[in-house]
């Protein structure tokens, strides 16, 4: 027995903007983790922070319109806006840790050396 899947039909005058959708979904994506990347490492100062939440949330709403134009069910846009909201809090939590294993080896580091 076959097993049928059915797609949902893409006008062909939607792939361009399918196409520029999806390109200011990866520009938004660079621009936050870069402009939050930064400022954490002080190459900018944290007033820099909302105009990389800004990116972000250009990015989310460039993502649902994305899933919306694709047709994708209700499931997948779900999965893709958790994924957003993970997104948000991973640039936070990878120099949260830095910092907290900085903070470990230096009190290893001073004990040593006494």
């Amino acid at each position: 027995m076959e097993q049928l899947y059915f797609r949902p039909e893409i006008a062909p005058d939607q792939f361009l903007p399918i196409f520029v959708v999806s390109t200011l979904v990866l520009l938004f994506g660079v621009g936050y983790a870069a402009i939050i990347t930064l400022s954490k490492m002080g190459y900018f100062s944290k007033k820099w922070h909302p105009v990389g939440y800004l990116m972000w949330a250009l990015q989310a709403y460039s993502l649902y319109e994305l899933s919306v134009m694709i047709q994708s069910n209700h499931f997948t846009s779900k999965v893709l806006m958790v994924t957003m909201v993970a997104y948000l809090f991973i640039p936070h939590l990878y120099f949260y840790l830095i910092e907290e294993s900085e903070k470990r080896y230096e009190e290893t580091d001073s004990t040593t050396q006494q």
